[in-house]
């Protein structure tokens, strides 16, 4: 999905075509028709369209979608969603008609009422897409979360974190404030959860950070990455950002909590840990590319002085050997903004981070 997304930002034209019940319109060979079989009181019948629910039914659309789509640039599918964007009119009217063409070839139709031609803002995956490369929740999405009622079991509380943590990119901090919610869902937790204050702060405070969620930029896969990394006591976090205008723009915000022996981390290995598991988190996006890396601490410089390195901070190492960045010092209190007041580089360029200087 986020794959799905980098590739539209900075298209002024965006169009998505909606197959008819998709899944309806993938024939089944007739040799496996049997298979689908099943019983009523007016006798035996099997399907010869695949159904929803088969296990490969996935696959099998998006293997049709590959093949329908082959070759065609500026165009995308998500199961039975077609997404065409481009930068110039003539363009995207060239390759609706050659996408049109196809479909008729493959005797595939679309379905007039859930299609959107030629958009500059696009509903797409419970988002809102802009083309200038924004990207926020779905309004209909929000209230839904905003309406939701307090939990009173274990079974609703994982509920309402699938549903808010499908937008966990968009609030900073996010396992952070979820953890005492998390915590009731763990398995030694009874049935019928214990609600106090401490939850209803961290309920209510999802809800208000999804609300007032700020609008992500849509990566630009040209334009170098920039990283944030900060570890507190109980949990990482990470913030990818890209510079559109001298402004910092957040991409997505990532979190997590710390395990019970991480807790017992130093200082400098908490920022080293959420340095690597930041970078990791990232990976699609930083991997084999050079970006900044933004922290309040100073874990390399610490690690670069040491004399003996021991078997975790190798590890650390050894995980970000095929990176290569740069590091920048900012104040701790800007760690959470996009603009900076002072900035300080550790290294003169970006350098591929062999065993890192960390075991230096």
């Amino acid at each position: 999905m986020e794959g799905l997304f980098s590739k539209l930002a900075g298209h002024q034209y965006i169009s998505k075509i909606d197959l008819t019940k998709g899944y309806w319109q993938v024939p089944i060979a007739a040799k496996s028709r049997a298979l689908t079989a099943f019983a009523t009181p007016n006798g035996l019948y099997q399907f010869k369209v695949m159904p929803f629910g088969l296990v490969n039914a996935g696959a099998s659309c998006a293997r049709l979608m590959r093949k329908l789509l082959k070759g065609m640039n500026n165009v995308v599918s998500f199961v039975d969603d077609i997404l065409v964007y481009t930068h110039t009119w003539e363009e995207h009217v060239r390759i609706l008609v050659d996408l049109f063409e196809r479909l008729r070839k493959a005797n595939l139709t679309a379905r007039p009422s859930k299609c959107s031609i030629a958009y500059s803002n696009m509903e797409c995956l419970g988002h809102l897409v802009s083309g200038l490369g924004q990207r926020k929740p779905h309004p209909d999405k929000v209230g839904a979360i905003k309406d939701a009622p307090r939990p009173e079991t274990k079974k609703q509380i994982r509920s309402f974190l699938g549903l808010i943590g499908f937008y966990r990119k968009f609030v900073p901090n996010f396992a952070v404030i979820a953890s005492p919610l998390t915590d009731l869902t763990r398995k030694r937790q009874p049935t019928k959860i214990s609600w106090g204050s401490c939850q209803e702060r961290a309920f209510n405070a999802l809800k208000e950070n999804l609300i007032s969620a700020p609008i992500l930029k849509l990566p630009e896969l040209n334009k170098a990455f920039i990283l944030r990394s900060d570890a507190s006591e109980t949990g990482l976090g990470a913030v990818l950002l890209q510079e559109q205008e001298g402004v910092k723009l957040p991409i997505a915000y990532a979190s997590r909590k710390l395990l019970p022996r991480e807790q017992n981390y130093s200082v400098t290995e908490k920022e080293c840990l959420a340095l690597v598991w930041g970078i990791v988190k990232f990976h699609t996006y930083l991997f084999e590319r050079e970006f900044v890396l933004e922290t309040d601490h100073q874990p390399l410089i610490y690690l670069n002085k040491a004399k003996v390195a021991n078997a975790r901070l190798m590890r650390w190492a050894l995980t970000l050997q095929p990176y290569r960045f740069r590091i920048e010092a900012i104040r701790g209190s800007e760690n959470v903004g996009t603009d900076y007041l002072s900035r300080m580089c550790f290294a003169g360029g970006f350098f591929p981070i062999n065993c890192i200087m960390l075991l230096l």
